[in-house]
């Protein structure tokens, strides 16, 4: 892979992950569910492997898109994220 393939890949990931963060952003009711949910993402004892952020493994990620979506560039829409997080909301008011 070339340097230039891999910076448009992070390019599009952002271009993703700031669309879908907006999304949310507009719903302040979501912000709990949000925040819980990207707290699940962060693997146990990440400060172990380099580099230290609290995000989850690209192998693991990777493997979610898949079983989503039949491929590991496969993304959410950001309407889908939102979905979820009242997906979320409403489960947990139901405990």
């Amino acid at each position: 892979m070339s340097a230039r393939r891999g910076s448009v890949e992070v390019s599009a990931r952002r271009r993703w992950a700031l669309h879908a963060a907006a999304e949310v952003a507009r719903r302040p009711d979501l912000w709990p569910a949000a925040l819980r949910s990207a707290a699940g993402l962060v693997p146990r004892r990440w400060w172990r492997r380099w580099p230290p952020l609290p995000a989850p493994g690209r192998d693991w990620w990777g493997f979610r898109m898949e079983t989503a979506y039949g491929t590991t560039a496969g993304r959410p829409e950001a309407s889908e994220v939102v979905a979820f997080l009242e997906w979320e909301r409403e489960m947990r008011r139901l405990r």
